[in-house]
């Protein structure tokens, strides 16, 4: 069984660019965001990896680490990262998890239990590596995310679905298309009294459907 929403994820000792540690003590207090990629030194990935890079401020300001994940050894992540740096035009400052023996992309369902890498593989071989998953500071996934190796993954949703996860931790929902600034939805678990307590003027636009300003 894969992992599911909610389900606290594997505190699997991985080897990286930055070191060997514990993906639950790296992870700490924060919120984290871990990325994946089939292979090193591919097209789409680079472009994606260099848009990671350049977002650095805006996992910073929402006190969110992010971590890559290759089929790659380390030595081939440190020669990658040039190519990173140079497309985004940007410091790649994140680690990347060397995972050649594939125990964090079987442990978060990216592969089945009985692949392998064959010699002289392609990205084809590991291509279902191509996941974001987001994880909160109780070390439990929020939201996943996978995309084939022809579609380049959109950063500003994930930022934005990093904020829409960051908000309903403040016990409320996120509508359609919801960005930062906009109004909110009350839970249909929260009664009106309850709801007018806690969030003061708020707008009935269905008996299920209640809007209200965001809680800062």
């Amino acid at each position: 069984m894969g992992l599911r929403i909610n389900d606290t994820i594997p505190d699997l000792t991985v080897t990286t660019d930055h070191g060997t540690f514990s993906l639950h003590e790296w992870i700490g207090d924060s919120w984290a965001i871990l990325f994946s990629h089939p292979k090193d030194f591919t097209p789409v990935c680079t472009t994606e990896f260099g848009a990671v890079a350049q977002l650095a401020p805006e996992w910073e300001k929402r006190g969110t680490k992010v971590i890559g994940v290759s089929v790659d050894g380390v030595e081939d992540h440190k020669k990658w990262k040039g190519d990173i740096e140079k497309v985004g035009g940007a410091p790649a400052g994140f680690p990347i998890i060397a995972d050649d023996g594939l125990e964090v992309s079987k442990a978060f369902d990216m592969l089945p239990a009985e692949a392998y890498l064959p010699d002289g593989r392609t990205p084809a071989d590991s291509a279902t590596v191509r996941s974001v998953f987001i994880i909160g500071p109780d070390k439990q996934l929020k939201l996943s995310m996978t995309y084939p190796m022809t579609v380049g993954r959109n950063f500003a949703e994930v930022v934005r679905a990093l904020d829409g996860l960051q908000m309903s931790a403040k016990g409320v929902a996120t509508p359609a298309n919801w960005v930062p600034g906009e109004d909110v939805i009350i839970p249909p678990t929260v009664s009106n009294e309850d709801a007018k307590a806690k969030f003061g003027e708020f707008e009935t636009v269905l008996p299920y459907l209640r809007k209200t300003k965001a809680p800062t």
